[in-house]
């Protein structure tokens, strides 16, 4: 979405809800009674308790479905990553470790005494304890005792994240005791089975299944499944969706985590005919599924219902949800809703207290969560979903994002910006009684695991999640580097990208890390790492190459008055041309080229429209723009063919001229390209503050999104910012200047404060509007330019509202009286 800038938010304080903030003060008054040790803090110099010829025992009998699975959860995984197969027992072995996995409750079916402390009333619901007791003499136990039977499965993944391993060996800390329980009730994810996704498409339901186990790891106790929305059926898709959804929701079941749908109503509520039909498909699936917690609708994004209609439907949807699943709720959002349809929302709601409501969501483009949270009557949750899925025109887009970034690898490529979520986690999470994000592939799966573990503990810290993700998913011996290599793939997003020298370190570091582990690289996660590591360094290369060459071009397009317009074109055409006859980083592409393949065929990651079925090019098709010039060339070659029509040479020389020194307007002139971050040195940008309710960060660039991305227009019109201002120090109190400005529509200017008109106002863009500077204001040797809010334009569509993209100030030159 467009960035706007105008409104000045005020500071506010970040409320907690009751969850999180009596979590947050039971820490603060004890820190070593809930979650201790939840930091990867057992010493590496700590001795460590050999588990090779452990057994792993469970309680005989039936057990709840979480419990059983947890015992299988933990033999398959350190199968995969040790080689060892532990042997299983129900009945207490003489002479061998054990790890004793249970919920706490009924540990002493084994007529073993637990440890002190060790019962479920001293864990809150699905927490857990691990405890390892290793004195001389006696036999190693590592406890692993859950809550519940839930907390027996995230105990499992606990210990997983804290085993060590090599092939033929696994060991634990001897002195290892951490208990911990979740701070807030629902976390979980959105794994939709549809076409538009860019990978969960193209899975069975083995792959579906790990990928939950694998969340389940960090105590995700919710899974989202998308059942109806949009009925086309993917070349990748090996299974028919009922049957698929059906499958996911056995998942579920099996595991004992809650499952919920999301179900859009994407026509008038009028249409009695396409009414029947959802309700008809939904009761359907309420049959199919053994298993389900909510059914989200959004209000919006798709849907444009009013609340009058809205709710009754949602009663009669819950009128044959009841007698299926009667534990199940609907769960509504206010996504897109103006403020008088959100004030009726709430009317209804105080006024007939809906039993079949869990609560609200709040997603994108809903009010604020302090003001959802605010008006919602205490009996209602309030539950959050965050989009983790994408970089740009969204919910949280990439903060001080370089254009070549966003032009390329997009809206959907692989994007762990774990600093970045951890702080819009801190900001919105206090609200809310948990969240399902939004979530469209594997893409975002560091994402996912940050939000996930900040649930669980908000204490933890980026490094610790990172490093317990690297830890669990590749090898605890390269836990910490490759913690500290994630982040730098974060880092090569901040800021401009020709002046970020670590995007070469950060290749360098996976590039090490990949000639050590070579085992990991059939490892999709390792995969994505990859890509994004060569993709980066491949793009920083280019576009150094490829500004190099647009500048030797306008020095071409400069010869003309002696060589010619036609000769200069055609040298122009020819420098320009070298980024495809002599490219750069031809290595390094053709790495990115394998590592898209191999993704595909490991996670099934569709990174190509034509070769890998991604839905569109917004959807992860990044390997779709690795060409896509990083300069003005395609914008040029058009201008060429339009100077050559021109009636005279004299305005085929002029012209360019004009273009030759678009950006270098001469001694004394400046230019700033207001939504690049390489060409924009005058520009002062807006600083985000998370902590303000509802706040969006409007810190960077609008990219905008025309022609399915490969739009021929000027890049710097493609994006475009409403600075805090443009600043200009030292100029020539003697001297005469104009602002001149491209973009579109408005453009309500002040110079130094000063309101000031323009001579020329062009509203198209690529049009110039023009604002001669007010003498009295350049003997100040100072210029500030800010721009009022545009007016009339409250109910635009965003992608139509006014914006700007390029910013001049030119000297004008002096009258002959004043020429020497």
């Amino acid at each position: 979405m467009q960035r706007r800038n105008f409104l000045k938010i005020g500071t506010a304080a970040l409320a907690v809800s009751e969850t999180a903030g009596s979590w947050l003060r039971a820490m603060a008054q004890n820190p070593t009674q809930e979650n201790a040790g939840s930091a990867l803090d057992s010493s590496v110099a700590a001795p460590l308790l050999d588990l090779t010829n452990a057994v792993l025992l469970t309680r005989p009998g039936k057990l709840p479905n979480a419990e059983q699975t947890a015992s299988a959860v933990l033999v398959s995984e350190i199968a995969k990553r040790s080689g060892i197969s532990l042997a299983r027992s129900t009945e207490w072995p003489a002479h061998r470790p054990v790890i004793a996995l249970a919920s706490a409750a009924q540990a002493s079916a084994w007529g073993r005494r637990t440890p002190q402390g060790l019962s479920s009333a001293a864990l809150r619901p699905e927490g857990f304890r691990i405890r390892v007791e290793n004195a001389p003499g006696q036999q190693p136990v590592v406890w692993v005792l859950g809550a519940d039977p839930r907390g027996t499965l995230f105990g499992a993944g606990a210990l997983l994240r804290r085993l060590r391993w090599t092939h033929g060996s696994l060991s634990i800390a001897a002195d290892l005791d951490w208990t911990s329980s979740p701070a807030y009730a629902i976390r979980g994810h959105q794994l939709g089975y549809r076409p538009q996704a860019n990978s969960y498409d193209g899975w069975d339901a083995a792959q579906f299944e790990q990928y939950i186990r694998e969340l389940a790891f960090f105590g995700v106790n919710s899974i989202e499944g998308i059942p109806f929305d949009d009925d086309r059926k993917s070349p990748v898709m090996k299974f028919p969706r009922r049957q698929m959804n059906r499958a996911i929701g056995e998942i579920c079941n099996r595991y004992g985590l809650d499952y919920w749908v999301w179900v859009p109503v994407d026509f008038d509520l009028n249409n009695g005919a396409k009414r029947k039909q959802l309700l008809s498909r939904c009761e359907e699936f309420f049959h199919d599924t053994p298993t389900l917690t909510g059914i989200f609708v959004p209000g919006g994004d798709p849907g444009d219902n009013p609340p009058e209609l809205l709710f009754p439907f949602l009663e009669e949807l819950a009128g044959s949800l009841a007698p299926i699943h009667p534990q199940a709720k609907i769960w509504p959002s206010l996504q897109q809703f103006s403020g008088e349809k959100v004030d009726s929302a709430f009317k209804y709601i105080r006024t007939h207290q809906p039993a079949w409501m869990g609560g609200l969501v709040s997603g994108p483009s809903s009010p604020p969560s302090n003001e959802l949270r605010d008006r919602l009557p205490a009996q209602y949750r309030l539950r959050h979903y965050p989009d983790v899925s994408h970089n740009v025109r969204c919910q949280y887009e990439v903060s001080n994002w370089a254009q070549a970034f966003a032009m390329t690898e997009g809206r959907e490529c692989v994007n762990p910006r774990a600093v970045e979520y951890a702080r819009y986690f801190l900001a919105e999470a206090g609200y809310s009684d948990g969240f399902i994000s939004y979530s469209d592939g594997v893409h975002d799966d560091v994402n996912k695991i940050v939000w996930s573990a900040l649930s669980w503990d908000p204490s933890l810290t980026v490094t610790e999640i990172l490093t317990e993700y690297a830890h669990v998913y590749f090898a605890p011996q390269v836990a910490p580097a490759v913690c500290d290599a994630i982040l730098a793939l974060e880092r090569n997003w901040s800021g401009a990208l020709l002046t970020n020298g670590s995007v070469e370190d950060t290749l360098l570091r996976w590039q090490q890390l990949e000639r050590q582990m070579p085992g990991l690289a059939g490892n999709w996660r390792w995969q994505m790492c990859l890509l994004r590591a060569n993709y980066d360094a491949f793009l920083r290369r280019r576009l150094a190459y490829e500004t190099q060459l647009e500048l030797e071009a306008n020095a071409r397009l400069l010869e003309a008055p002696s060589r010619g317009s036609s000769a200069a074109m055609d040298a122009a055409r020819q420098t320009l041309g070298r980024a495809e006859t002599n490219a750069a980083a031809a290595p390094l592409r053709a790495r990115i080229v394998s590592l898209c393949d191999d993704l595909f065929h490991s996670i099934v990651l569709q990174t190509s429209v034509d070769k890998y079925f991604a839905s569109g090019e917004e959807r992860g098709a990044e390997l779709d723009f690795i060409d896509l010039p990083l300069n003005n060339r395609w914008w040029l070659e058009d201008e060429f063919a339009k100077v050559a029509q021109l009636g005279s040479e004299s305005a085929r020389v002029e012209r360019l001229r004009v273009l030759a020194t678009w950006e270098h307007p001469g001694p004394g002139s400046f230019y700033d390209a207001v939504g690049d971050l390489d060409k924009s040195p005058r520009v002062l940008r807006y600083s985000y503050d998370p902590s303000i309710p509802g706040a969006q960060d409007d810190s960077g660039a609008s990219f905008w999104w025309w022609d399915d991305g490969k739009s021929r227009a000027r890049l710097t019109w493609q994006a475009s910012s409403w600075p805090l201002a443009v600043v200009y120090d030292g100029i020539d109190p003697d001297a005469a200047y104009i602002v001149r400005s491209t973009g579109y529509r408005q453009a309500l200017l002040r110079i130094n404060g000063e309101r000031v008109q323009p001579t020329l106002d062009g509203k198209k863009m690529g049009e110039f509007k023009e604002f001669p500077v007010p003498q009295d204001q350049v003997r100040k040797r100072r210029l500030t330019i800010t721009w009022d809010p545009p007016v009339g334009e409250e109910n635009l569509n965003w992608r139509e509202g006014s914006r700007l993209s390029e910013v001049w100030l030119l000297r004008q030159p002096a009258p002959p009286e004043q020429r020497g």
